[in-house]
């Protein structure tokens, strides 16, 4: 169906995204629920520009130091992820040493093992959630359940996103999180350490570009650029743009 969307069509990218999402509810890997969250981070994109604003960029670049500096990082990865950006997020943990892990709010055995044979199709070796031996304080639904050698014991999460009870029960625990939402006034966005409010199907290639850019970069710089940055500037600037309808007069930094 996507072959029969020409790339000239000004809604490419969008529907594109929509037919990935309705793809992934035919194959079990989405909940029907997922197409409603999709809808919903569209229209905050298209206040956006449809596009990675300097803010994004910044954290995004940020984001990458955090998980090349982690002990353990783990990429949660639900439903709409997987259908999104599979292949994306396996480079990604691969560019940053990171463990994958399905953690989902409608979970089934049935689905948490569909999402862990299409990462799999997608290159992944080794994708973790299934062992459930583990649980995250304080969340009464499923998404508590996670496995203790993986979001259990990591440091830095990756969280893709609006996931807000999780996010703050992971703040709680003490773990570093990185957020990737849409929606800047998001209780994930403002429990995270390094909100991005982005698109996923580009915050993660861009994630991913930064930590190939800095994979040989000394500690002290990857220190330096998480100190540079500042959360609530981001959250503030990703909000004055979606106010002005994307037009803050800023172009995207080049040098990824």
């Amino acid at each position: 169906m996507t072959d029969d969307i020409p790339e000239s069509h000004p809604r490419y990218e969008s529907l594109i995204t929509r037919h990935r999402i309705e793809a992934g509810v035919e194959k079990g890997i989405t909940s029907r629920q997922g197409l409603i969250a999709q809808g919903r981070g569209e229209a905050f994109d298209y206040l956006l520009g449809e596009r990675t604003i300097p803010s994004a960029d910044a954290a995004e670049r940020a984001a990458a130091a955090h998980l090349l500096l982690a002990d353990h990082a783990v990429l949660s990865v639900n439903g709409n992820v997987a259908a999104l950006v599979p292949g994306e997020l396996v480079d990604l943990a691969e560019a940053t040493d990171a463990d994958l892990e399905v953690n989902l709010f409608n979970r089934t055995d049935e689905r948490m093992r569909a999402i862990v044979a299409h990462l799999r199709e997608h290159g992944a070796e080794a994708v973790k959630g299934l062992d459930a031996d583990g649980r995250i304080p304080g969340l009464d639904h499923e998404r508590a359940k996670v496995d203790a050698d993986g979001i259990g014991a990591a440091d830095v999460v990756l969280v893709p996103l609006e996931d807000g009870d999780r996010a703050a029960a992971l703040a709680e625990m003490g773990k570093t999180e990185l957020v990737v939402d849409l929606n800047p006034l998001s209780r994930s966005a403002r429990a995270a350490d390094v909100p991005i409010v982005d698109n996923l199907i580009r915050a993660i290639p861009g994630l991913t570009a930064h930590a190939r850019n800095l994979a040989d970069a000394d500690r002290d710089t990857l220190e330096g650029i998480i100190r540079e940055f500042d959360a609530e500037d981001a959250l503030v600037a990703a909000e004055e743009a979606i106010r002005s309808g994307g037009d803050d007069g800023e172009s995207v930094a080049a040098d990824v």
